[in-house]
């Protein structure tokens, strides 16, 4: 049943017709157009992007039920002061803070509170990130935008930022003061509000559902109302671990073996696209590519479809149950790699999909002085779509076989290096990405007490374009790295192929009180910027990380994520 209510927002006194049992999240977004409230996990209450203040306090909006607000104040990031709020969204640009902009307004409402009780050194900025998710940045560069607020260079050529970032996210990003406000270009954010909405039908609900791109969508006139017809699919942690699919090989003698398991691209925005009848339909991509999860989206296609069946304009609206179920995950493989002084020899199967994607990487130019001589098989696995366009598949896989076949081997990396290039960027590893940009890690790993304690990172790509923006993309690729060898994992039913985890938080992304200190060094070079410096950087702090954990956990690990070892356990804390 509908009825009113009455509250304050952003200086301004509303009276709004919703639902019962409506959130406040629905009423910000559907009713008011309040669009810097982004639904990044609704109702999980997990990810922070819908962050707001009521009565001054922090809340998360898509599990705050709106009759708990009549009478009360909610304050938005456009309603915060206003002084304040633009330093800090230059101090988020200053620093390389943000990158899609996605969660961003909701951690910048929730840090003006701490900002307004005197909450401002790093400890409590740490605290109040524990509600937030963000995968972009790698939190390091977020930290020092709210702990010594930075004022944006007036000379900085924002062009050249947006540039080097369109060159790391493979689409065209926005890079302004207003990106970490909300103010990007995202598809539902853009999407007219009389469209229908079409949302993926849950298994097992008997009504009726429009076919396309092999999923049942219900259409609606509200999102809501969509929602409530299609059923919902209950987001859960599952008390099962994630396992490699793909059964492990013996380590050969001096060499090494690697299985990994199903892992999710976890990006914030969920999947999303509108499309009239005869017209294109909106990218699900965005102010970034998801690191290539979303390339093969089915959100824009499912929309084109429905638009021209239906002759209305479409909206296609991904819960985060729906992206954990339906996105396109990075193949598995199960693998061995032996290094004979000459070759690195791997010998694996990968699940279909990305054998392609697995052989250029292995034909791709070796950094070091040595040949790659690498055979996969593959397999079907009945489960996910898979997609080679996620960040450094392929290529992190191989480097991360090559040096754990150069350690076994007790290899002299310096003495394999054979080109001044590859030598300037040499740390524990070093990888040439596809593109032609070049990287080096280092992880440190306290052997005594197996904590993560540092990173460092070299990273040549041409012309750097923007110091900054590349910072950052280095930065949050180390920590997607970090996460993939160490936490991150998809728990599977294995009969029924159904994924268990599908809340946000079961995706083990690293948190903000957990990232290690990132050291990021630019080699000068000289010549045209090349791309995806963020790839080769993945892939060299992946291999790097699994390296360190060889010489310093007993475990040996045999496994991503090595959730076995010491250091993945203190960070599943």
């Amino acid at each position: 049943m509908s009825h009113h209510v009455l509250f304050n927002l952003d200086g301004q006194e509303v009276d709004v017709e919703v639902d019962e049992n409506e959130s406040l999240l629905s009423v910000l977004r559907e009713r008011l157009g309040v669009m810097s409230v982004k639904d990044g996990c609704a109702p999980q209450g997990q990810c922070g992007c819908c962050t707001v203040l009521v009565d001054g306090e922090a809340r998360v909006s898509c599990v705050t039920p709106v009759d708990r607000i009549i009478g009360r104040t909610v304050t938005t990031a456009e309603g915060l002061e206003p002084v304040w709020r633009d330093a800090c969204a230059a101090s988020f640009v200053a620093t390389g803070g943000s990158q899609c902009g996605f969660c961003t307004p909701g951690i910048i409402v929730r840090c003006a509170s701490a900002v307004a009780k005197g909450r401002v050194d790093r400890a409590s900025m740490e605290r109040a990130l524990a509600a937030h998710v963000c995968r972009c940045t790698g939190w390091q560069s977020v930290l020092d935008a709210l702990e010594s607020p930075v004022a944006l260079d007036p000379s900085r050529d924002l062009s050249l930022a947006a540039e080097r970032a369109a060159l790391e996210g493979g689409v065209p990003q926005q890079v302004d003061a207003s990106v970490p406000l909300g103010g990007a270009k995202f598809a539902d954010d853009l999407a007219p509000r009389d469209a229908v909405v079409a949302v993926p039908r849950s298994a097992g609900v008997e009504v009726s559902a429009e076919l396309a791109e092999g999923i049942a969508w219900v259409v609606a006139e509200t999102l809501r109302d969509a929602r409530t017809i299609a059923g919902k699919v209950q987001g859960r942690r599952t008390t099962l671990d994630d396992a490699p699919p793909l059964a492990s090989l013996d380590t050969p003698l001096n060499g090494v073996s690697l299985a990994t398991s199903w892992v999710d691209a976890g990006y914030l925005e969920p999947d999303a696209s509108w499309c009239e009848p005869g017209g294109e339909p909106a990218t699900a991509r965005g102010n970034g590519g998801g690191f290539g999860g979303k390339a093969d989206s089915l959100a824009p296609p499912a929309a084109r479809i429905l638009a021209d069946r239906l002759q209305r304009s479409v909206r296609v609206v991904m819960s985060r149950e729906d992206v954990v179920r339906f996105s396109a995950k990075r193949a598995p493989i199960s693998a061995t790699a032996q290094f004979d002084g000459r070759v690195v020899s791997i010998r694996g199967t990968c699940a279909a999909g990305g054998e392609s994607r697995l052989r250029q990487a292995a034909e791709n130019a070796s950094p070091y002085g040595v040949g790659i001589d690498a055979v996969w098989e593959t397999a079907t696995l009945p489960v996910f779509r898979v997609s080679s366009a996620l960040r450094a598949f392929g290529l992190a896989e191989t480097a991360v076989l090559v040096e754990g076949a150069l350690t076994a081997a007790g290899a002299d990396r310096l003495s394999l290096i054979q080109d001044a290039r590859s030598a300037s960027v040499l740390l524990d590893s070093c990888v040439l990405g596809f593109e032609g940009a070049i990287a080096g890690a280092r992880v440190t790993i306290n052997s005594d007490t197996g904590k993560l304690e540092r990173v460092e990172v070299k990273v040549a790509a041409g012309d750097p374009l923007d110091d900054v923006v590349m910072r950052s993309y280095a930065a949050g690729a180390a920590h997607m790295a970090l996460g993939w060898v160490l936490t991150e994992g998809l728990a599977v039913d294995p009969e029924t192929g159904e994924p268990l985890d599908l809340t946000i938080r079961s995706l083990g992304v690293i948190r903000a009180k957990d990232i290690p200190e990132i050291e990021i060094s630019i080699v000068d070079e000289a010549g045209p910027p090349r791309g995806r410096s963020s790839d080769a950087v993945f892939a060299a702090v992946a291999a790097a990380a699994w390296d360190a954990l060889l010489l310093a956990d007993a475990s040996r690990p045999t496994t991503f994520p090595a959730r076995e070892t010491r250091t993945a356990r203190i960070l599943r804390r």
